[in-house]
């Protein structure tokens, strides 16, 4: 078959979900049962997820935002909070505080492994005094692990809380001080992490998310403002029945929540994807050695590899970025750039920042591209990738 009789046929993403026969089965036994939403399937899923990443509670959501914004909400996040995170992100891990009415501060991003380089958020803190900052939410960007005890140690140093993105990372890690594997999301660093169950992520529940968490005051917490701030533990009840008449009806809002609930059949779906976790991720890191091998003496630049890589995402380099994606395009490989830089977003450019302040995350934005990586990707269409990426002539 002639390259251009093949490109017809091929239509190759960046990334995608992958459904199996097991998935389906999940789902429909979901919806021939008596639960459609708040059903045991969330407990089910909330245990597997939080055994799979090592934490001791995770509290299933609707998405990856709805996560964020519950965790500025439980960390109490308001117009006197300040938190510092990466521009190199999707805009949500940034927006969070701003739902809350605090205020974002960017620091620049490390040039070899794209994460928030915490020498420049130590800088960014020692220009303020003890007490300004309140926060910081680093990111696992494209499945990299950042190291949460550094971090954790520079958080204690100064006072504050951490979130952890790990929206792109489930599965990875980094190894600590005494080479133990740090799994993202355990808690033993961060005070809450986030996931996503978007199509294009590790495990697929077509929109969904996940908080983990080892502090059991902010679990309580999240749950309650998981399900509109209403809670019906008569332990917890604020009303004396003298005041309010109670009985097995009775419930209590004592928060402004929100519904951020996850239903059954999608948490059913997930539990399903995730008995297939650890295999898919095994997939993911032979494709990026495969990418690793082909661009090892070309003009590609490929990013830093680490044991502990989660590779949601494969970002190459090309100085001639936006014409290697045309010539992508044209040969039906659907690259992406991830991402515009925060900063640079009009949104936030009128709170003053713009361009120029961040050099090292502006570099990597005009030049990087998200090649196809899914753990379904055939050894034959990566090699149209490859090929078609070796055949650029910029």
């Amino acid at each position: 078959m002639s390259i251009e009789t093949d490109k017809v046929n091929r239509i190759i993403p960046y990334g995608r979900q992958t459904i199996t026969e097991a998935d389906i089965e999940a789902v429909i036994t979901a919806l021939k049962s008596d639960f459609l939403t708040q059903g045991p399937a969330i407990a089910e899923f909330e245990k597997a997820f939080a055994d799979y990443v090592g934490c001791k509670y995770a509290i299933a959501l609707t998405n990856g935002t709805a996560a964020l914004h519950l965790c500025a909400m439980a960390l109490d996040v308001s117009e006197k909070t300040r938190v510092i995170t990466t521009p190199i992100t999707f805009a949500a891990s940034a927006n969070c505080v701003k739902y809350c009415g605090g205020e974002v501060y960017f620091a620049d991003i490390d040039p070899k492994t794209f994460l928030l380089d915490i020498h420049k958020v130590r800088e960014l803190l020692q220009k303020h005094p003890k007490g300004y900052f309140h926060g910081i939410i680093p990111v696992d960007f494209a499945g990299s692990a950042v190291d949460l005890e550094a971090f954790r140690k520079l958080a204690d140093e100064y006072g504050l809380w951490i979130i952890e993105d790990a929206c792109h990372a489930p599965g990875g890690f980094f190894n600590d001080s005494s080479s133990k594997k740090q799994k993202c999301g355990n808690g033993n660093f961060a005070d809450l992490a986030i996931f996503s169950f978007h199509p294009v992520k590790h495990i697929a529940t077509g929109e969904g998310g996940m908080i983990t968490t080892n502090n059991k005051e902010l679990y309580e917490k999240l749950l309650l403002l998981r399900t509109h701030g209403i809670t019906k533990d008569l332990t917890k009840f604020k009303n004396s029945a003298e005041e309010v008449p109670q009985g097995p009806w009775y419930y209590e809002m004592q928060e402004l929540g929100y519904n951020y609930r996850l239903t059954d059949f999608q948490a059913s779906l997930g539990i399903s994807q995730l008995s297939r976790a650890d295999e898919n991720l095994q997939w993911r890191k032979k494709i990026a050695e495969r990418y690793d091998n082909a661009f090892l003496d070309s003009a590609v630049v490929t990013p830093l590899s680490a044991e502990g890589h989660a590779y949601h995402l494969y970002v190459i380099r090309s100085k001639n970025r936006a014409r290697l994606y045309d010539h992508l395009r044209a040969n039906n490989i659907f690259a992406q750039v991830h991402y515009v830089p925060v900063h640079l977003m009009p949104y936030y450019k009128q709170f003053g920042f713009k361009k120029g302040d961040f050099p090292n995350a502006e570099a990597y934005y005009n030049d990087c591209l998200s090649i196809p990586m899914y753990h379904s990707l055939s050894k034959e269409d990566q090699q149209y990738v490859i090929d078609m990426v070796l055949s650029f002539k910029g």
